[in-house]
């Protein structure tokens, strides 16, 4: 893939974040962008913005955790461009908490948005994109990778993100279908206003931050020059190369060092 010229992107949780980066960074490279969102005020938002650009553009309120939703919404998108060449799953949630305080219901829901959103629409778009050849694009995190203290609903479920993908990787291998994987440090957007504590509701706690805080933008800048090689996995910011690395090499020092910067979090005042 040389250029975005043509292409349709689709992109789940597009409204804001990383999403409504990565639909203006695509868009600007010419590609046609369908944004799905559970969010309709900041949909309709995001689709004028783009709008401003002359970027062809159409917007869904879509509940990704709802299997008929997400099929009925990408055969729309289907119907209307003809077909999809990249699916970006990029809705999520997140959840702090340890453990002993979470309670199962918490689990569920992330992986409701997490994971079987993105399995969901994957699966409504499978066929259109094997058809075109495309890419498939996930957003994962360096969770996904390695242990992170505090959020073991987080966790599993980018875990689990990698486990499906790069298995559904190989069973697409002679079909020319990318699949990237993403794995992004700390990002300023929305996530963690969002996030859930143990019994449900938001966590409103200060949060740890290791490194600096990457831009939506230059996250969605260095996905799209990822799309465009074809890259299998991308790994971004110092700090998640130095964590992946870390991480798979020396395993006992990786967990010394993460909770160390990380449990500051859960400690009662």
């Amino acid at each position: 893939m040389n250029n975005l010229q043509g292409k349709v992107t689709v992109i789940t949780g597009g409204a804001s974040g990383i999403g409504a980066a990565i639909a203006l960074e695509f868009g600007l490279h010419g590609s046609s962008i369908a944004i799905l969102d559970v969010d309709t005020i900041a949909l309709k938002k995001q689709v004028n913005f783009l709008q401003r650009y002359n970027i062809p553009v159409i917007g869904f309120q879509c509940d990704i955790t709802n299997e008929k939703q997400c099929t009925v919404t990408i055969a729309k998108i289907i119907k209307q461009y003809g077909g999809i060449d990249i699916l970006v799953n990029n809705a999520g949630i997140t959840q702090r908490s340890l453990f002993v305080d979470t309670t199962a219901t918490v689990y569920k829901k992330v992986m409701d948005v997490n994971f079987f959103g993105a399995l969901y629409c994957t699966r409504a778009a499978i066929n259109s994109i094997i058809e075109r050849k495309g890419v498939i694009v996930v957003i994962s995190s360096i969770a996904g990778i390695a242990p992170l203290y505090g959020r073991t609903g987080y966790s599993a479920s980018k875990h689990a993100l990698h486990g499906f993908f790069e298995s559904l990787r190989a069973e697409l291998k002679d079909d020319g279908v990318c699949i990237m994987m993403v794995c992004p440090g700390f990002t300023s957007t929305n996530l963690q206003s969002r996030a859930l504590s143990g019994n449900g509701t938001i966590n409103t706690l200060d949060r740890a931050i290791v490194g600096r805080e990457a831009s939506p933008q230059s996250v969605a800048q260095a996905i799209y020059k990822g799309v465009i090689k074809r890259k299998r996995t991308l790994i971004l910011t110092t700090v998640g190369k130095l964590s992946f690395l870390i991480a798979k090499y020396f395993p006992r020092l990786y967990e010394i060092m993460m909770s160390k910067s990380v449990r500051k979090e859960f400690i009662k005042r």
